[in-house]
C-alpha cells in the first residue's frame, strides 16, 4: 500500500531552485534513507512533506489512514515536567482508562451488597480490563523506560526536570517521544546526531523491527547500511533512487554515471556530425542543399538533449605529510587518572606508535574528550604519567573551532598561518576540502558549522603537528566531506588519535580501536568491525550455554553445506557481472540505433528503418527483463 507519494514537486525559495520536478511513491514499511550534501534540500522536502512548507508546483499525497511524526535536528524545551512525565504523556488515553478502572474497583468494593447493581459495574470493568489489555495497558511503563534506558538515560535522569538537560540530552528526548508516539510514517532528521556507539546501536535495532514506515536524513554511512532497503539522494535539485542500503546505493551509482556519460558522449558525438553537415551543406550555396541542412536542424532542434551526468558529490583527493617527523616512540600513557569531585577515568594504560591511526571510543561522558585535555596539558592529570615522544608536535582539533579568526575570509586564514604558499596553492588546498570557487573569499562567521570544521581540519593538517588529535571530526559534516576528510586523513604520513562515534569512518581510519572505561582501557588490533567481532565473541564465551555434542557425520554434512554455499555465491557473483555486462552492451546497441534512425540514409530507407526499428524494440524489452533481474540482486 502507498503511505506517502508525490509528483513533479517543485519547491524554491525567491530565484533560488531547491527542488525540481521530485517524484516518488514509498509503501507501507519501507525504510528510506534520504542522503545528499549540505544544502541540498532534505530538510526542506521534510518540511514539505509535514505541512510545514508550501510547494510551489506537483503534487503531494498522505494515505488519509497515517499519522505522521517529524523528528527535528534540533529542540528547546523549557518545560519542568520530569523526564519520564514527560514520555508518559504519550500513553495519556492508556493512564485515562487505567484511571477508570482503578474507580470501578472501588466501585465493586463498595457495592458489594448490592449484587443487582454490582453486576453492572463488573460488566463495565470486565470491558475496560479487556480493552486496557488490547492495547498493553500493564506494559507502557516499562515501555517508556526501556526507550529511556536504550537511547542512554539513567534512572536517576527520570526525576529531573528536561529543562535542566542539556542540547543533545534534549534531542535525544525528542526521539525517545517521537519512538514512543509510534506513527505510521517516522521522519527523521539526522537521528543519530548527540547518541554514543550503544545508543545509535541499540536505535538502529528499533527501527529495523519498527512496523511503519521510515524516512531518514542521515549522514551515517554505517547507520544506513544496518536500517534502510532503499535510498534517495538529492542532488543538483533532482532525485535519484535505488533499492538497498548506501553501499549498495554507491555501487549503483557508479553504474548509472558511466552509463549516462556514455549517453551523452555518444550524442554529443551525432551532435557534432549532424552540425559539420549542416554547415558544409550551407557552405555549397545550392537551394537544394539549403533545405537539407534545414531539415536537419529542425530535426537536431527536437533532439532531447542528454544533460552531461556532473556528479555534483564528487570529491576532491589530497595526501598530506607532516612537515616534521617524529620518533618511533610518539605516546607513552601510565595508569593516568582523572578526578573532579569524583573519578572520571584511572588506570589509563596505552603506548602510541608512530604512523598508527587509532580510534578512542567509549560512552558519553566516560571522559574521552577530558583524557585529551590530559593529554594537551599534563598538569590537568590527577595521577600517573605521560611520556612524550621525540620530536612530537600535538594538533588538536576540537569541535568548537577557536582557532578560527572570525573576521578572515577562507584564503586569509590559510595564508596567516602559512605564509610561504601562493593563492594559487591556497585555493588548490582549499578545494581539496570543497571549497570551489567564490566559496574561498567567504567570511569565515557565515560559515556553516559544517564548513567551519573542514577549514580547521585543513589548518591542522597544514600544521607542523605530527600528532593529531581529533575529537569528533566527521560531526556536522556531509557524506562528500566526511569521505573527502577520510581520503586525506587515510594517506597522512603523521599520527592520529580520534574521538569518533561515525563507525563507517572508524572502519576506514583506524588500524587500532582503543575502548575508554571508568576503570581504564582495552585496545583491539584492528578496526571498529574486528572490534565489534571481538566483542560478540567475548559476550559469547561470557553467556552459559549447554555442550552440543557433534558426531563426525555432523561435521562432514555441515562441511558439505559450507562447500554448497560457496559453489552459490560463485555462480551468484559470475551470473551477477555477466547481467551488467548484457545491461551495457543492450544500452550501448540501443544508443547506436537511435543515432543511426537519425541519419538521413537511413530514415529515407523504409526497410532498413523498420529493421532497426524491430531491433531497437527486441532490445528494450530484453533490457527492461535485465532490469528486473538485476534488481532481484541488488
Amino acid at each position: 500500500m502507498v503511505v506517502l507519494s508525490c509528483t513533479d514537486l517543485t519547491k524554491s525559495f525567491g530565484t533560488d531552485l531547491i527542488l525540481s520536478k521530485i517524484s516518488f511513491s514509498i509503501n507501507s514499511g519501507e525504510k528510506i534513507g534520504l542522503i545528499g550534501k549540505n544544502g541540498a534540500g532534505k530538510s526542506t522536502l521534510f518540511r514539505v512533506l509535514t505541512g510545514e512548507l508550501e510547494y510551489d508546483s506537483g503534487h503531494l499525497y498522505q494515505h488519509k489512514d497515517t499519522s505522521l511524526g517529524y523528528l527535528k535536528q534540533s529542540v528547546v524545551y523549557e518545560d519542568t515536567t520530569t523526564l519520564f512525565d514527560f514520555c508518559v504523556e504519550v500513553f495519556k488515553d492508556v493512564i485515562e482508562l487505567e484511571e477508570q478502572l482503578r474507580h470501578y474497583e472501588q466501585e465493586i468494593s463498595r457495592l458489594s451488597d448490592d449484587p443487582i447493581a454490582l453486576e453492572k459495574v463488573m460488566k463495565i470493568y470486565a470491558e475496560l480490563t479487556d480493552e486496557f489489555n488490547d492495547i498493553n495497558g500493564y506494559a507502557y511503563k516499562s515501555e517508556v523506560r526501556g526507550v529511556l534506558f536504550g537511547l542512554g538515560f539513567s534512572e536517576s535522569d527520570f526525576s529531573r526536570p528536561i529543562h535542566q538537560f542539556s542540547g543533545g540530552q534534549q534531542s535525544r528526548i525528542s526521539i525517545a517521544k517521537l519512538l514512543l508516539t509510534k506513527p505510521n510514517i517516522l521522519l527523521l532528521d539526522e537521528p543519530t546526531n548527540h547518541l554514543d556507539i550503544e545508543a545509535v546501536k541499540w536505535l538502529e535495532g528499533y527501527l529495523k523491527s519498527y512496523e511503519g514506515t521510515i524516512i531518514l536524513i542521515s549522514h551515517d554511512r554505517y547507520f544506513l547500511d544496518q536500517v534502510v532497503n532503499k535510498v534517495y539522494e538529492i542532488n543538483n535539485h533532482e532525485l535519484l533512487s535505488n533499492p538497498g542500503n548506501y553501499t549498495d546505493f554507491v555501487a549503483f551509482k557508479k553504474v548509472h554515471l558511466a552509463s549516462r556519460q556514455k549517453q551523452f558522449e555518444n550524442q554529443q558525438k551525432y551532435i557534432k556530425e549532424q552540425e559539420a553537415l549542416i554547415a558544409k551543406f550551407k557552405g555549397h550555396g545550392t537551394e537544394k542543399l539549403a533545405k537539407r541542412a534545414r531539415s536537419r536542424e529542425k530535426r537536431l532542434d527536437m533532439i532531447d538533449r542528454v544533460d552531461n551526468p556532473v556528479d555534483h558529490t564528487e570529491k576532491a583527493k589530497l595526501s598530506f605529510s607532516p612537515r616534521l617527523n617524529s620518533g618511533t616512540d610518539v605516546l607513552f600513557i601510565e595508569n593516568l587518572s582523572k578526578s573532579f569531585e569524583q573519578a572520571v577515568f584511572e588506570n589509563v594504560n596505552f603506548n602510541i606508535y608512530k604512523g598508527e591511526k587509532i580510534g578512542l571510543i567509549g560512552r558519553n561522558g566516560v571522559g574521552k574528550t577530558t583524557l585529551f585535555k590530559t593529554i594537551l596539558d599534563e598538569s590537568f592529570k590527577t595521577e600517573g604519567k605521560i611520556t612524550y615522544g621525540h620530536n612530537v608536535h600535538i594538533g588538536y582539533f576540537s569541535q568548537d573551532q577557536m582557532d578560527l579568526n572570525e573576521d578572515n575570509n577562507l584564503v586569509e586564514e590559510i595564508s596567516d598561518t602559512n605564509p610561504k604558499l601562493t593563492e594559487t596553492e591556497i585555493r588548490t588546498l582549499l578545494g581539496s576540502f570543497l571549497f570551489k570557487g567564490d566559496d574561498v573569499f567567504k567570511i569565515i562567521s557565515n560559515l556553516s558549522g559544517g564548513e567551519k570544521s573542514r577549514l580547521s581540519l585543513l589548518k591542522l593538517m597544514l600544521s607542523k603537528a605530527n600528532l593529531l588529535l581529533l575529537d569528533e571530526p566527521t560531526n556536522h559534516l556531509d557524506i562528500v566531506s566526511k569521505e573527502a576528510l577520510e581520503d586525506a586523513l587515510a594517506s597522512y604520513d603523521g599520527t592520529i588519535l580520534s574521538i569518533s562515534h561515525d563507525r563507517y569512518y572508524l572502519n576506514k581510519i583506524s588500524s587500532k580501536i582503543i575502548e575508554l572505561n571508568p576503570d581504564g582501557v582495552d585496545e583491539y588490533l584492528g578496526n571498529y568491525d574486528y572490534y565489534q567481532s571481538k566483542k560478540e565473541l567475548q559476550h559469547n564465551l561470557e553467556t552459559p550455554f549447554e555442550e552440543e555434542k557433534i558426531t563426525k557425520t555432523q561435521i562432514k554434512e555441515q562441511r558439505r553445506k559450507e562447500k554448497e554455499e560457496q559453489k552459490k555465491k560463485k555462480l551468484e557473483k559470475k551470473a551477477f557481472e555477466d547481467l551488467e555486462t548484457r545491461i551495457h552492451d543492450l544500452e550501448t546497441r540501443i544508443e547506436e540505433i537511435e543515432a543511426l534512425m537519425c541519419l538521413e540514409e537511413v530514415y529515407s530507407n523504409p526497410d532498413r528503418s523498420k529493421e532497426l526499428h524491430l531491433e531497437m524494440n527486441t532490445l528494450k524489452i530484453e533490457l527492461e527483463q535485465k532490469y528486473e533481474e538485476w534488481e532481484t540482486f541488488v
